[in-house]
C-alpha cells in the first residue's frame, strides 16, 4: 500500500492528496504534526532528511520527498486519467503552467507568510536550517500574491482550465494556491471574475474537498 506522510493544514501535502484522489489511488496516511515540529524530529528525519511534507512511500518502498517526484511517479504508475498531459504539446503546456502556479502563487504566499507570522520566527524557509524572517520579503510576497491573482484571472479568461484545455496538475496547484492565499488575507474578488468562475467549477470535483 502507498503511504502518504501528510499534514492536513499545510498546502503542499494537499496537492498530493488531490492528485491521489483524482487518480483514484488508495493509500494509507501518516499524520505529521508541523505545529509541534514533528517534522524536525529524528524519527521523521529518517524518512525525509529534508524535514518537509509531503513524503510518499511507494509500494516498492521508495521514499519520494517532494511534489515533483510524487506527481511524476503517480502519473507513470497510474497513467489514467492523465494529469500531466498526453501529447508533447500538452505536457509542455501543463509543465509550464504548473511551475508558474507554484512559483508565482504558492511560493509568493509562503514568502509573505513565513517572513511575517510570529509562529514562524527563525523558520522563514522550510527544511532543516533556521533562517531569520526578513520583513521586506513579507511585503514583496504580498505584492507578488496580488499579481498572481491578476495573472491567473487573465489566463482563465475564455478558459475552463489553466493549461492544455483539460483538468491537470496545473489546476490542482492553482486551486491550492488560491485557497492558501487566505493565510495572508488575500482572496479573489469581483476584480477576478474568471478566477471566481473557475474556482466555483473546481469545487464540483470531490477531490477539492480534501
Amino acid at each position: 500500500m502507498i503511504t502518504l506522510y501528510d499534514c492536513a493544514t499545510a498546502p503542499s501535502p494537499r496537492r498530493a492528496r488531490i492528485f491521489l484522489a483524482e487518480k483514484g489511488v488508495a493509500y494509507d496516511t501518516v499524520a505529521v504534526d508541523l505545529r509541534s515540529g514533528e517534522q524536525l524530529g529524528e524519527a521523521y528525519r529518517r524518512i525525509n532528511p529534508q524535514c518537509t511534507v509531503p513524503t510518499l512511500r511507494t509500494e516498492e518502498g521508495s521514499l519520494l520527498t517532494d511534489n515533483a517526484a510524487i506527481t511524476a511517479y503517480l502519473e507513470a504508475r497510474f497513467p489514467e486519467p492523465p494529469l500531466l498531459g498526453e501529447t508533447p504539446e500538452e505536457k509542455a503546456d501543463i509543465a509550464s503552467w504548473n511551475w508558474r502556479m507554484e512559483f508565482e502563487g504558492l511560493l509568493a504566499i509562503a514568502e509573505a507568510l513565513r517572513n511575517s507570522a510570529p509562529a514562524m520566527a527563525n523558520r522563514a524557509l522550510p527544511g532543516t536550517v533556521n533562517y531569520p524572517q526578513i520583513p521586506q520579503l513579507a511585503e514583496r510576497g504580498l505584492a507578488r500574491v496580488a499579481q498572481f491573482f491578476v495573472l491567473l484571472n487573465e489566463r482563465l479568461a475564455g478558459r475552463d482550465f489553466v493549461a492544455a484545455g483539460r483538468f491537470s496538475a496545473a489546476d490542482i496547484t492553482a486551486v491550492v494556491a488560491v485557497d492558501f492565499a487566505r493565510a495572508v488575507k488575500i482572496k479573489p474578488s469581483e476584480q477576478h471574475p474568471h478566477v471566481l468562475r473557475w474556482r466555483t467549477a473546481m469545487a464540483a470535483r470531490p477531490s477539492m474537498a480534501l
